[in-house]
C-alpha cells in the first residue's frame, strides 16, 4: 500500500514515518508512506499555497491550484491505482476503525493536510473523496490527523505487524473497547493479577476476556454500547456477572 502526505510542512511528517511500525512496514515492502512537499506545485517564486479569502475575514485560505496539481502527480506516479482522497478538517466525518479497515484495502491513500482558515473548498467538492476529523477540537494543521490517520491504516496492511493475530483483539473490531491486558511480574506492590489468565485454563479465560470487554464498554462507552449486538452468550456472562 502506499500513502502520501501533502503538507507545507514536511518536516513534521518524516520523523514519525521512520519510526516504529511504520518504519517496520516499508522495511518489510508492504508499506510505502512519504510526505509530499505541497510547494513543490506552486508556480510562483515566492511558492505561495494561501491567499486571502473572496468575501473578507480574517486569516488566509489554502490554494486550490497546488492541491489539485501535487494529487495528480501522486496519482500518475502511482499508476492510477484506486486511491482515496482524504482532506483533515475539523468539518469532516470522525474518522474511526470501520474507516481505518477500509481504506487499509485501497492500494493507495492520498492526505491533504490544510492550515489556516482551511483549504479552498473546491479542493474538497471536486478533489476529495473523504473529509475527516479526528475529534471535536482544532488544531493549528492538518499533519497530526494525518499521521493518526495514516498509522490506524498502516497497522492493518499485512506484513505491518509483526503478529497479526493481535489485530484481533483491538478494541472496536466487533464495537466493543479490548480487556484490560497484564504481564509480569504477578504481583507488583500489592496489585495482583486476576487468577483466571494464571489458571492456563483457556476457555475460561476467553469468557473473562470477552465479559471484561462487555462490562468496559457498557460503564466507559455509553455510545458504543447502544450499537452492540449481544449474542445470547454474552447475555448469561452479563446475568451471571450481575448475579
Amino acid at each position: 500500500m502506499r500513502i502520501d502526505i501533502v503538507t507545507v510542512f514536511p518536516e513534521m511528517v518524516e520523523p514519525v514515518i521512520q519510526c516504529s511500525m511504520l518504519a517496520r512496514g516499508q522495511q518489510a515492502g508492504s508499506l510505502q508512506i512519504r510526505a509530499a512537499d505541497l510547494r513543490q506545485f506552486t508556480h510562483d517564486r515566492h511558492r505561495t499555497t494561501d491567499d486571502t479569502p473572496f468575501g473578507g475575514g480574517a486569516g488566509m485560505v489554502m490554494k486550490p491550484e497546488p492541491f489539485f496539481e501535487a494529487v495528480e502527480h501522486l496519482r500518475e506516479e502511482a499508476g492510477w491505482v484506486p486511491a482515496r482522497i482524504v482532506v483533515t478538517t475539523p468539518q469532516g466525518r470522525l474518522f474511526n476503525q470501520q474507516m481505518a479497515v477500509e481504506f487499509a484495502q485501497v492500494p493507495h491513500l492520498i492526505l491533504l493536510c490544510g492550515h489556516y482558515e482551511g483549504i479552498d473548498e473546491r479542493v474538497c467538492q471536486h478533489l476529495a473523496t473523504d473529509e475527516l476529523s479526528i475529534g471535536d477540537y482544532v488544531l493549528t494543521g492538518g499533519e497530526l490527523p494525518a499521521l493518526v490517520i495514516a498509522d490506524a491504516v498502516s497497522r492493518l496492511v499485512p506484513g505491518v505487524l509483526g503478529n497479526p493475530e493481535s489485530l484481533q483483539q483491538d478494541s472496536f473490531v466487533d464495537g466493543l473497547l479490548a480487556p484490560p491486558q497484564y504481564t509480569r511480574p504477578a504481583e507488583y506492590r500489592g496489585y495482583g493479577v486476576p487468577e483466571v489468565l494464571l489458571s492456563g485454563h483457556h476457555a475460561n479465560i476467553a469468557r473473562w476476556r470477552r465479559l471484561q470487554q462487555l462490562l468496559r464498554t457498557r460503564e466507559r462507552r455509553p455510545d458504543l454500547w447502544q450499537k452492540v449486538s449481544l449474542t445470547p452468550e454474552d447475555i448469561k456472562l452479563l446475568r451471571e456477572a450481575e448475579q
